[in-house]
């Protein structure tokens, strides 16, 4: 038996390499190969449980352009995200603690690829690659930047204005907040013109939560007054108010023009 896969693993590998592929499903292996349809399952099946090959969904297979070193094999991160959601004809965007990683905000590395994306939600692994999945509308997605990884895949990264904005927006999701309002601080002090596309991106991309806790942030400091009157304009007048920082106790000064309980010392 042994010696049987061997051959036919063999003959996969001289197949995917012959064809530069990356990918192979159920079904094409059966002419190419002269296998069963039920020979072929039992092959991928086994080759995906030896870590030969990485199983993205039932019926689809990565595989590797050649036999690695030590006879195991996994997809890189983006290798694997990137053909999980085009075979579901979606979009992705690397976002939370791996777009906060990227940007030097958290030096701690993530153990999972967090990305949004427009098709799947919850937790998936391909290989040894594990991916949290957010599914946004197509609405939701954007504000982003291409990053050319080594092997040449076109990674989809959040932008660093959508990522500050989005610690602040999906700060329960991502543990960001205070820590966030930190990085926008940075940001502020980095980059002129920081505050305006701030504000723009998170009235495209945030929420009224969002805008009230980034309008008490951008007056503290000392934003112009024109770019916070953006945010104000967007907010009707309300009683109930929303603690700064979510985490802590909704203990402190409270702010009418945001409608926050500033209960944080930055």
């Amino acid at each position: 038996m042994a010696t049987a896969l061997g051959k036919i693993q063999s003959q996969l590998l001289a197949y995917v390499q012959m064809r530069r592929l990356q990918t192979v499903r159920t079904g094409e292996l059966v002419h190419a190969l002269g296998i069963t349809p039920q020979q072929e399952r039992e092959l991928l099946s086994r080759l995906a449980r030896r870590s030969l090959i990485a199983r993205v969904r039932r019926g689809l297979y990565l595989v590797p352009p050649r036999l690695p070193p030590g006879g195991k094999w996994s997809p890189g991160d983006f290798l694997a995200l990137t053909t999980l959601i085009e075979d579901q004809g979606g979009q992705y965007q690397v976002c939370g603690p791996s777009a906060f990683y990227r940007y030097g905000w958290d030096n701690q590395i993530p153990n999972r690829l967090y990305a949004y994306n427009n098709r799947i939600t919850g937790e998936r692994k391909i290989g040894s690659v594990t991916m949290t999945l957010i599914k946004l509308t197509d609405e939701r997605l954007g504000a982003t930047e291409v990053v050319k990884t080594p092997d040449g895949i076109d990674a989809v990264y959040s932008s660093r204005v959508r990522s500050l904005v989005d610690a602040v927006y999906d700060w329960s999701r991502f543990n960001s907040l205070p820590r966030g309002y930190d990085w926008i601080r940075t940001e502020l002090a980095r980059a002129s013109g920081a505050a305006e596309e701030i504000v723009r991106v998170a009235l495209r991309y945030g929420n009224v939560s969002t805008l009230r806790r980034l309008g008490k942030l951008l007056e503290l400091e000392g934003v112009a007054e024109p770019t916070l009157r953006k945010l104000a304009r967007k907010l009707t007048p309300s009683s109930a108010l929303i603690p700064w920082v979510p985490t802590l106790r909704k203990r402190g000064t409270v702010d009418r023009r945001w409608g926050v309980v500033v209960n944080y010392e930055p």
